[in-house]
């Protein structure tokens, strides 16, 4: 499956106006590339004390903005530049802003685990809101439900397409997808609609915030090409302790993907020490170099096109959901 095409070319992207924030430069200029509209000009800077420092170096009133920031880390620098651009562009009287979150932060905070902690995820909503975005897009939310947290037009993209078609393309047999927890199961199946396959569910236990072990595993994996699908790799802990499981029940091979790459404190080292065959993200969060230069096996996807087909179909008012039909 993949999306459908494109919105037809007599209705082109004259209008739209894209900016890239500093935390999405890559993506957005292949975004741009993709609609075939110039990049918008802005200069983001810093004053001395590291307060941000932005200014829109074109004339936006009564333009269609978009703004696309992945608010990765450093996440509270992302976020704050992230609502400095929306405010700048209400202030120049741009016609709609929509932000464009590939990768959006606290998205793990949305609700109350325990007693007097915070749902960090409803007040980033209401932050945005404030700051004047009249519309946001993202794609793989860690928790569906944040979508209700805005009171603003919300379209919820997945990279599941993109990841899945990496995959067919390889006409790969013997696969069975294993989804590294319970939570996960839902994400799992998807991905064994989509490719062909069978299902198999890890039950693991949490150690700590970052420290997982994986206790048994459900369905048979012996001999077979293991697929383990995610939103997500952060500390990376959830899959590298899956991946040494099904080695251990006999996986002739380990294939992990997920849409964002986050990579963060000790990921690289414990993916280094983990034999997966490979490790599949996309550009919603660029790759540091260290991660590019330490991880061989590593192959990052590019969501441009489905972005920009959204961002597009947004501007003409035209329908996202048929995206990923067919």
């Amino acid at each position: 499956m993949t999306w459908s095409s494109q919105v037809s070319s007599d209705r082109d992207a004259g209008g739209i106006v894209v900016f890239g924030a500093s935390a999405s430069t890559a993506l957005t200029t292949k975004i741009c590339d993709y609609l075939g509209v110039k990049q918008g000009s802005a200069t983001v800077g810093r004053f001395p004390d590291g307060e941000i420092l932005l200014k829109i170096e074109e004339d936006v009133r009564g333009k269609d903005c978009f703004v696309v920031q992945s608010t990765c880390p450093p996440v509270n620098d992302h976020l704050m530049e992230l609502m400095i651009f929306i405010d700048c562009l209400r202030r120049a009287s741009a016609k709609r802003i929509t932000a464009v979150i590939p990768y959006y932060g606290y998205a793990r905070q949305d609700r109350k685990s325990e007693g007097r902690t915070p749902i960090t995820a409803k007040l980033v909503a209401n932050m945005l809101t404030t700051s004047g975005v009249n519309r946001v897009l993202t794609m793989n939310l860690h928790a569906d439900q944040i979508q209700g947290f805005f009171d603003i037009p919300v379209d919820h993209l997945t990279a599941a397409p993109v990841l899945a078609k990496h995959f067919t393309d390889r006409k790969m047999d013997d696969v069975v997808f294993v989804s590294p927890d319970v939570g996960n199961i839902k994400f799992g199946t998807d991905f064994a609609t989509r490719i062909g396959g069978e299902l198999a569910v890890i039950h693991k236990r949490r150690l700590s915030g970052d420290s997982t072990v994986a206790v048994d595993i459900i369905g048979d994996v012996e001999g077979k090409r293991v697929m383990m699908f995610d939103d997500m790799i952060t500390t990376a802990g959830t899959v590298c302790e899956a991946a040494k499981l099904v080695r251990s029940r006999g996986a002739k091979e380990v294939y992990v993907g997920a849409t964002h790459g986050v990579f963060a404190g000790p990921a690289l080292e414990r993916l280094q020490a983990t034999e997966m065959t490979e490790i599949v993200v996309t550009d919603t969060i660029e790759a540091a170099t260290e991660v590019r230069d330490g991880l061989k096996n590593l192959k990052v996807l590019t969501v441009a096109p489905l972005v920009g087909e959204a961002m597009k179909r947004i501007h003409h008012h035209a329908s996202i959901s048929e995206l990923f039909v067919g």
